[in-house]
């Protein structure tokens, strides 16, 4: 840190466990790249290559180098597996991935209908190799799950062997644990964490509101994800109340109690 401020939440330190930050690069010039680690690489964990973006991007194994020397760890996004799969190259995909030296994956099944005992089988065959991200959710609007079977999939991947599985919400904030305005759907949270260890969750939580949210809820070392490049910092500083959102939180309550409006 530049200075001392007594106070500052003891955040936990990469390799973390929790507290993961986990950023969105949806097509990122090898510049951009650069200017994201040189600001941001301590606060960064794990790097999406968001959804087909890699397919189309130049420079990608540069890039995913970049982020490796900084000890960053990429993956391909869960609908670039999809499309994979469901064009029978599941081969194909593995063969990308060893080609990228990519030790992470994404199994998700937010475009198509993959069956749970299915989609549980693949992740075993994965975690035998990689460390496995799954996402639970469907990435259409109106599309409800119950609480039940939201904690019944993560629990049965988790188990199946997933290192944590994503909540969906896409790059809008829009679906999945959030309502169609953005906001926290409360009740499926709630019931999704009286059974599931919110530490074995990554929270897709694009927009500043829902990153409040869960720092309030649920402490400064929640696993949030699908950052924006340019909002590394400013996560980071909700995170340990250094932003107006979250600034009494981890003051002395006495302190806190005197100066609060």
């Amino acid at each position: 840190m530049n200075f001392q401020l007594n106070h500052i939440p003891d955040r936990s330190v990469k390799p973390r466990q929790k507290g993961l930050t986990m950023v969105m690069d949806k097509g990122l010039s090898l510049r951009q790249a650069h200017d994201l680690m040189e600001v941001g690489s301590p606060w960064v964990d794990l790097v999406k290559l968001g959804f087909g973006t890699s397919y189309l991007s130049t420079n990608l194994e540069e890039k995913i180098n970049l982020y490796r020397k900084y000890n960053i760890r990429v993956y391909l996004g869960g609908t670039l597996f999809e499309a994979f799969y469901v064009r029978n190259q599941l081969n194909d995909y593995i063969k990308l991935v060893d080609k990228l030296k990519l030790d992470c994956v994404e199994i998700s099944d937010g475009s198509i209908v993959i069956p749970l005992e299915e989609k549980c089988q693949l992740i075993r065959r994965f975690a035998k190799n990689y460390t496995v991200l799954s996402e639970v959710g469907a990435k259409e609007e109106g599309i409800l799950i119950s609480p039940a079977k939201w904690i019944k999939m993560m629990h049965t991947e988790l188990q199946a062997g997933s290192w944590k599985v994503i909540a969906e919400a896409r790059e809008s904030g829009t679906v999945g644990i959030y309502r169609p305005n953005g906001q926290a759907h409360v009740m499926l949270i709630n019931k999704i964490t009286q059974k599931i260890n919110p530490t074995d969750i990554l929270w897709e939580a694009p927009k500043k509101a829902q990153q409040v949210y869960f720092i309030k809820h649920y402490g400064f070392d929640v696993n949030l994800g699908n950052i924006a490049e340019n909002e590394v910092i400013p996560l980071e500083c909700l995170r340990i109340g250094l932003r107006g959102d979250t600034f009494f939180d981890f003051l002395d309550r006495k302190v806190a109690d005197k100066y609060r409006s």
